[in-house]
């Protein structure tokens, strides 16, 4: 079940921006699982039919990490407390 946020959704909520940025994180790595897989299945059964395999798999996992990086390292959410502008 997806997490339910308690207030209206906004990008400039510094909370709801990390949960946002974490999530989409999430979804790079389950697309970038399920493709690679799938790709290297089908590599399996039939060796050389996907011409530089390796390379795609590569960069896609560099790009994976730099997104990593970015979003557990580098990127600031500043912490306010939430007050209902309602």
């Amino acid at each position: 079940m997806p997490p339910r946020w308690p207030r209206k959704p906004d990008r400039n909520d510094p909370a709801f921006r990390k949960l946002d940025d974490r999530m989409n994180f999430a979804l790079h790595v389950a697309v970038f699982a399920a493709t690679n897989s799938g790709l290297w299945f089908f590599e399996t059964v039939k060796p050389g039919s996907l011409m530089n395999l390796g390379v795609v798999s590569g960069v896609w996992l560099a790009a994976l990490v730099v997104h990593a990086v970015y979003i557990f390292a580098i990127a600031k959410y500043p912490v306010t407390p939430y007050t209902d502008k309602s």
